[in-house]
């Protein structure tokens, strides 16, 4: 797949990515509050948002023809 996201758009994918992957592990251990069914949702979502910031190709985008990295 062709690099489709940006140097800014990988930054903000990174960092919302690292917050959710925290609060996700915040929740597993009860110091943040929420339901526990957040914290898997939070993971996969942590996980998806930092592997497409670090790689730069992002498949969504590559469906609805979105190119961020120009």
């Amino acid at each position: 797949m062709e690099k489709n996201v940006g140097d800014t758009d990988a930054l903000v994918r990174i960092v919302a990515g690292a917050v959710a992957g925290l609060t996700s592990l915040g929740i597993l251990v009860d110091m943040v509050p929420g339901p526990e069914i957040a914290s898997p949702v939070l993971g996969v979502i942590a996980v998806v948002l930092l592997a497409t910031g670090y790689f730069g190709t992002c498949g969504l985008y590559s469906v609805l023809g979105i190119d961020t990295s120009e």
